[in-house]
């Protein structure tokens, strides 16, 4: 039990410090299908544990300036008015029900992040009319969100709306399903802000350390119990994780970090919606 805690908690802060999410991702399964943990009590310990991880992971990254403050506040600030929601929502299903929905949710995140390595264009373009920010004009520049030509983000009425409202939809996740929200921030960063991945990374960080706090709040106010033991464990392995993680994400460029984000996302989801339909 000790150190397998250890082991799935750095396997967790491996894939945060990678790719600046899936920590949830890998966190509830490997509590629920390796520890034995309820997927309820398994929302709670991740969500403490991927808060504390990314705390320590994104210290460096704003040393370094690989952190865009002014963006991931104002999704951290949606996120942690969400995060309530979420916790709320996680009752009125059954936990056969919120690991089936947690599967697809992982598959479709998973397909617009390849996309995107694919062709950006196209995959900014799909998100954009599905969410309803297209422009009618025909031939004017579309996005809601555009950037200066030294990178800084120009924040419309358009744009704030657009991240507030992916934001509150992360934290709504976050409190559903005990993610931090990386595998929606940093694919939200990068195809609706223009951001460039390994900023998105350090940016996804802060705004999941923020929307834990958020979330375990609400979570223990709910009147849940929530393992201290096992949070510690988790967090003490994903402080490894998250140090190795950030070494080979250096070493990578975007397009390969989110084709590695996308095809562990994958494995993940085949194995969560198999275990709970089949098994």
């Amino acid at each position: 039990m000790f150190g397998l805690a250890v082991l799935f908690g750095c396997g967790v802060g491996f894939a945060l410090g990678l790719t600046g999410g899936g920590g949830g991702v890998f966190a509830v399964p490997l509590l629920v299908y390796g520890l034995s943990v309820a997927p309820r009590e398994a929302v709670g310990i991740s969500l403490a544990s991927v808060g504390g991880t990314a705390l320590i992971g994104v210290a460096p990254r704003l040393w370094r300036g690989e952190v865009e403050l002014p963006t991931g506040l104002m999704f951290a600030i949606a996120g942690m008015i969400g995060a309530p929601i979420g916790t709320y929502l996680t009752s009125l299903f059954s936990e056969t029900v919120l690991l089936v929905m947690f599967g697809c949710l992982m598959l479709i995140v998973a397909w617009r992040m390849w996309a995107k390595t694919r062709d950006p264009q196209l995959a900014t373009s799909v998100l954009a009319t599905e969410i309803g920010i297209m422009e009618s004009q025909a031939g004017e520049d579309s996005s809601a969100c555009k950037r200066s030509v030294d990178g800084t983000l120009q924040v419309t009425s358009k744009c704030a709306r657009l991240l507030v409202l992916v934001g509150l939809l992360t934290g709504i996740l976050s409190g559903l399903f005990g993610v931090g929200g990386g595998f929606i921030i940093v694919p939200a960063l990068v195809l609706f802000s223009g951001m460039e991945i390994h900023r998105a990374v350090g940016t996804s960080l802060l705004v999941i350390f923020l929307i834990s706090i958020s979330g375990v709040t609400s979570y223990l106010l709910a009147g849940r119990e929530l393992s201290l033991d096992t949070t510690i464990l988790f967090l003490v392995g994903g402080l490894v994780g998250i140090w190795l993680g950030g070494l080979v994400a250096t070493r990578l460029n975007g397009a390969t970090l989110q084709r590695v984000f996308a095809s562990a996302v994958v494995l993940v989801a085949v194995f969560v919606i198999a275990k709970t339909i089949v098994f």
